[in-house]
């Protein structure tokens, strides 16, 4: 996914789409359309991009930012409620993903190639995997090494 495909998602994600969220940035609807597809020299700053990521309650800008920087993003889970039977459904959630990624895999080969579609899905799914691998690992360390979880918090 690349920032403008993201604009425009956290836009359709907010409550009454372009006119409302142009209204909630203070700006027209045109002036928003302007912007995220960078007419008459305009474009979203970071600023912008961030109330728009705020506004839709997404975290699709940082997700974009990431996928163009050639990483992913991994949104930290709420440290507070995690418990061991959480860190087990993230496991169950991994292996569901992993089979998603290995059907896939398998139909996407099938004729011996992959094209650019299948190429994207193939990609997101391993980068969801990757994801829930990290949040795995969060939980894992809250969970069992809880001493070192309250030192970093001390830190912050």
């Amino acid at each position: 996914m690349d920032t403008r495909e993201a604009y425009t998602k956290m836009i359709t994600a907010y409550p009454g789409g372009w006119l409302a969220m142009a209204a909630a940035l203070g700006m027209t609807k045109d002036a928003l359309e302007n912007r995220v597809y960078e007419r008459k020299g305009q474009q979203i700053n970071v600023h912008t991009a961030m109330q728009l990521q705020a506004f839709s309650q997404t975290t699709l800008f940082a997700e974009a930012i990431s996928q163009e920087s050639g990483g992913i993003f991994v949104k930290l889970p709420d440290l507070n409620e995690c418990d061991h039977e959480e860190l087990l459904g993230k496991f169950n959630q991994l292996y569901a993903e992993l089979g998603q990624l290995s059907e896939k895999f398998s139909h996407h080969t099938q004729d011996g190639r992959i094209d650019r579609r299948e190429k994207k899905d193939l990609t997101n799914t391993s980068q969801q995997i990757h994801r829930t691998v990290q949040e795995l690992m969060i939980l894992t360390f809250a969970i069992y090494c809880p001493r070192e979880a309250e030192s970093e918090k001390g830190r912050e």
